[in-house]
């Protein structure tokens, strides 16, 4: 009788925290196998004996094939399923990216983080898939506190990897490590997960390129801020702290794991405030400090306010492309998935061009300025604010004010 108890309190438990708790599984794991890599960034680059523009150049691999999976992966998942996408890819993105560390050239570097970049693309659309999905079922919000647990795992990732790098030991063996522990906790938390149901108006996908209205041109204007200082952030924090202050490895890491969990955190407590205070409200707050963040990087005079400078950058950048995700999603000139689609599309340009242009600016003119560039970026961010709302003056009365759970990114 006890027995019968104590696994009916299992079972229940289990039901208590699926599907919702699996969701944050999925984001969790997912970048604490992808966050790997990049606390140990400089010590490739030492490797390598390259400067700071070869490998900005090897960088572009990663997205390179992140892009290549968003054009051609929609058939494979439509045949094998979400959850078998999850279970491979994960750890095949582990696997890859211990074996970049042992890249000899910039060229294969870039190789094998464009195989690790088709894993990523993969999974990036399986695990925003199941949030939406999941937000759907549920009536609420979930998909900025589902990326605050992505953000979470960076911040765990960068922790691991200074500690790591402060005891001596090597990126091989601190991702092979890893990628081992994050994939045996990938079977048992997601091997036996069931994907969620298809939302009803999902039925027609979004062609893979999509032409961009004016409307939509201006809300990518509105997110690049955000975008190329989150990238600048966890490609070059770590290379920033070593070069600009000659701090030890653990401080140099803690720079990147302090904008990581700035991020979470704002991720994991966006929503209230935003129903509380408004999309508009809130973004003019976050660009504002966006901007406090990268000028505090570009001009710090010593180590502290530097970390501060990231954790600004991530708190600031946190929401940012979620609010104009929504932004796109009530345009009304064309269906929701269109221009989202379009959105996407335009806005992961900038992890394309921002490593190799960071890196360039970083080797010629230091890596101060590289951070600098983002000054004019923030600047555009703030006049386009009113991209948040782009359909509120044609709306009027013939649409409902209020906004449906699902059109929240």
């Amino acid at each position: 009788m006890r027995l019968s108890r104590m696994r009916t309190g299992v079972l229940s438990a289990r039901n208590r925290w699926s599907p919702r708790v699996r969701i944050f599984a999925m984001f969790f794991l997912y970048s604490l196998a992808l966050g790997g890599i990049f606390p140990r960034l400089g010590d490739l680059q030492l490797s390598m004996g390259i400067g700071e523009g070869a490998l900005g150049a090897a960088l572009v691999g990663m997205a390179f094939g992140t892009q290549i999976a968003f054009m051609f992966v929609g058939p494979l998942l439509l045949r094998f399923g979400h959850r078998a996408a999850l279970l491979v890819c994960i750890p095949f993105l582990a696997l890859f990216e211990t074996i970049a560390t042992l890249s000899p050239t910039p060229l294969v570097l870039f190789t094998l983080l464009a195989i690790c970049g088709l894993a990523v693309g993969t999974i990036e659309l399986v695990i925003n898939l199941e949030a939406d999905r999941t937000e759907h079922l549920m009536g609420r919000r979930l998909m900025n506190r589902a990326h605050a647990f992505w953000s979470l795992g960076f911040f765990f990732a960068g922790m691991v990897g200074a500690g790591l790098k402060q005891a001596n030991v090597s990126a091989f063996m601190h991702l092979c490590v890893m990628g081992i522990l994050v994939s045996a906790a990938v079977f048992m938390l997601l091997g036996k997960y069931r994907q969620a149901p298809p939302r009803p108006e999902h039925g027609v996908p979004a062609p893979r390129f999509v032409r961009p209205t004016r409307g939509i041109l201006a809300i990518v204007g509105f997110t690049l801020s955000a975008m190329m200082m989150e990238g600048a952030s966890i490609d070059w924090s770590v290379i920033y702290m070593r070069d600009v202050f000659g701090t030890a490895p653990f401080i140099n890491g803690l720079a990147f794991a302090i904008g990581a969990l700035a991020m979470a955190l704002t991720r994991f407590f966006a929503d209230g405030y935003i129903d509380r205070y408004g999309a508009g409200s809130v973004a003019r707050l976050l660009v504002l400090v966006l901007g406090a963040g990268v000028v505090l990087v570009t001009f710090a005079s010593h180590p502290v306010l530097a970390i501060l400078g990231f954790a600004f950058i991530g708190m600031g950048g946190s929401v940012m492309f979620p609010l104009a995700i929504s932004a796109a999603a009530q345009m009304t000139d064309r269906p929701a998935a269109t221009n989202v689609a379009a959105l996407a599309q335009l806005s992961f340009i900038t992890f394309l061009v921002a490593p190799p242009i960071l890196g360039f600016v970083a080797q010629n003119f230091g890596i101060r300025v590289s951070f600098g560039l983002g000054l004019p970026m923030v600047v555009l961010s703030w006049f386009l604010l009113f991209t948040l709302a782009p359909q509120k003056a044609k709306m009027g009365g013939s649409q409902p004010k209020k906004r449906s759970h699902n059109e929240c990114a």
